[in-house]
């Protein structure tokens, strides 16, 4: 089987050297040609609780010819820039609302595969990844692509996973928490599980949610659960799990805070619905990216 994973980053870094040690043909798209040099050389190094791995995927600057799938883990603004194959399935498991869009105007829907992962990792450095926690991956057809191909990949590589029929609902209910969890705990520099330490900040945390459920609402999305409770839960089973976005702004790299409240603002507006604690930590992410 040959599989692309897009993107160098900690989630993509853990995917391909998963798939590589377990004998997929993988190759790990880095369009930095000099980085891809590097990590050619290096191999991918991943830390986790059960041992450490290290593979060697292949690294490439463009997608190879003759995929079977396409794994994108690219930060969300960089998803409108990217060249992909026509006729192959292509997965997003990349985090925020408007990826799946993006991709399905790129290569159509009937190739488009979409969901969330809940395994943990953050990038240590270069190609040196600690995977903090393992967790399910749940994606389904956006319209009518086989989902076969990326049940295959995910099978051989260990990993958990759920196909679903309803991959916009699973994108909302991940969002949703997302987009209380990375803004606060990058504002704050502090890991999930202190965001229910406070009363404020854990109020605060479950304002956005409620927020961004009402936004879903209006798309015509129900949840039979609570997605606060949801998002509580997240914090206390990984409690020391540093969100993507702190990583970020640690890193002082640009966040996706555009692919998180900036969407969810732009979906409010065209239903006329306020979310004003969504546009303050919009507006403050973004305050904080260009400091």
């Amino acid at each position: 089987m040959k599989v692309s994973v897009i993107g160098p980053g900690a989630m993509g870094c853990l995917f391909a050297a998963r798939l590589a040690d377990k004998g997929v043909q993988t190759t790990l798209i880095d369009y930095q040609a000099e980085r891809a040099a590097r990590l050619s050389e290096s191999g991918i190094h991943i830390e986790s609780p059960d041992g450490t791995l290290t593979a060697n995927p292949v690294v490439a600057t463009t997608v190879p010819d003759e995929q079977e799938l396409i794994i994108v883990f690219v930060k969300s603004h960089v998803t409108p820039l990217l060249a992909l194959p026509q006729n192959v399935a292509v997965l997003t498991l990349q985090n925020g609302l408007g990826n799946t869009e993006t991709l399905c105007s790129a290569v159509g829907s009937a190739n488009v595969l979409a969901g969330i992962t809940h395994e943990a990792a953050v990038l240590v450095s270069e190609g040196h990844v600690k995977h903090t926690a393992s967790s399910k991956t749940i994606f389904g057809a956006w319209t009518s692509c086989s989902t076969q191909p990326a049940e295959d990949a995910l099978k051989a590589a260990g990993f958990r996973f759920e196909v679903t029929a309803a991959p916009g609902q699973t994108l909302w209910e991940k969002v949703s928490g997302s987009n209380a969890i990375n803004p606060l705990t990058a504002l704050l520099d502090v890991h999930n599980g202190a965001l229910l330490d406070i009363a404020e900040v854990r109020q605060l945390m479950r304002d956005l949610v409620v927020e961004s459920v009402k936004v879903a609402s209006t798309e015509g999305y129900r949840f039979p659960y609570s997605l606060v409770e949801q998002t509580e839960e997240i914090c206390k089973d990984f409690p020391e799990s540093v969100s993507p976005m702190l990583q970020d702004i640690r890193a002082g790299r640009r966040t996706e805070i555009e692919s998180l409240s900036g969407e969810i603002l732009r979906r409010a507006q065209l239903a006329a619905l306020p979310v004003p604690r969504t546009r303050v930590i919009y507006q403050l992410i973004r305050g904080m990216e260009t400091h």
